[in-house]
């Protein structure tokens, strides 16, 4: 998967006439939406709506999951996600992801930064040093973390454990962060750093999050996507998907109607 040169304006990801099933169940019905760079995309709607499935379908996650069948069209830069010659390896680098439960490995905290890197075949210690330094303060937990980077990542709370996880991402240099409830399991001083943290990422990097936390989507996001059913019903900014949306369902769900 080359890396191809880009225009600027024009949309990261683009994802045309998408239908994703699971054997004979369809969880996702035609979704057209464009992502651009530099922001945040928040998908939001019930449990169940094909917001996580979508999601999956960037770094091709649905691909570890049997009798998964895509059809439609998903580009990153202008290349088919989904074609025979894309470099799954390669697309998750520059795609990388944030899981709801924070997952860091049973490693120090120095090792999971450059797992990425060690699997690449990177041993250049300074390179590896500075790496973690760059990766934990752009996930802001340097300060908290940087006198104990040889103990285990499994003792740091679970705040904690999530920015690490952020900062493994980071490591890789992608392009877009993933998130897939990245504060659901977290009280509400981590999840305002977590919040404050992705306000700070988006100047580096695409962000595309699923929340059930419509509060966060107002407070995080430029784009709001509302799916329900598997279809994608509404997708625009943020402020007016909050305050003056065109369909009646997703003013029904905003407005705690249903879901």
């Amino acid at each position: 998967m080359t890396v191809p040169t880009h225009n600027p304006a024009s949309p990261i990801l683009t994802v045309k006439d998408l239908d994703l099933f699971y054997g004979a169940k369809q969880a996702l019905k035609k979704i057209n939406i464009s992502m651009q760079r530099n922001q945040v995309t928040a998908f939001i709607g019930p449990s169940g709506c094909g917001k996580s499935t979508l999601l999956r379908c960037f770094n091709r996650m649905n691909d570890l999951i049997d009798n998964v069948r895509v059809e439609g069209s998903i580009s990153f830069e202008d290349q088919e996600i989904y074609a025979a010659s894309t470099d799954v390896i390669t697309l998750r680098r520059r795609i990388g992801m944030v899981f709801q439960q924070s997952n860091p490995f049973p490693k120090s905290i120095y090792e999971n930064i450059v797992y990425g890197l060690r699997i690449a075949g990177v041993n250049d210690k300074s390179l590896l040093d500075e790496t973690v330094e760059r990766s934990l303060r752009s996930a802001a937990i340097w300060d908290e973390v940087k006198d104990r980077l040889h103990d285990s990542a499994l003792g740091l709370s679970g705040g904690q454990a999530q920015r690490i996880c952020i900062a493994r991402a980071i490591a890789v240099n992608p392009e877009i962060i993933l998130m897939d409830e990245p504060c659901s399991a977290l009280d509400p001083i981590s999840t305002l750093k977590i919040e404050e943290l992705i306000d700070e990422l988006k100047r580096k990097y695409t962000i595309i999050i699923v929340t059930h936390n419509m509060q966060q989507a107002a407070r995080v996001s430029d784009v709001t996507g509302f799916f329900y059913l598997g279809e994608l019903i509404e997708a625009g900014p943020t402020r007016k998907i909050f305050t003056n949306p065109e369909k009646t369902q997703t003013e029904d769900y905003i407005t705690g109607r249903f879901g």
